[in-house]
């Protein structure tokens, strides 16, 4: 899966980061977005819609990058 455009990188870079927080919460209890912006407060609540739309945006970069490689392979046969 390449990254292709900055949008794609920075979709990957928050979807890391949200992983990451989830990470922290499943093994320590600990929640980053919330030590650093405070829980519930909106910066954190903006940062998770972020996050999530990142992943939405994941699922569209897989399946686009998947028909890429799909159409690219029989173009080449």
């Amino acid at each position: 899966m390449a990254v292709r455009n900055p949008v794609d990188l920075i979709a990957l870079i928050l979807v890391i980061i949200g992983g990451l927080n989830w990470g922290l919460v499943g093994l320590f209890d600990y929640n980053l977005v919330d030590a650093i912006f405070g829980v519930g407060s909106t910066l954190s609540r903006i940062v998770y819609i972020i996050v999530g739309l990142a992943a939405l945006y994941a699922i569209y970069f897989a399946t686009r990058a998947d028909t890429y490689h799909t159409r690219e392979a029989t173009t080449h046969h």
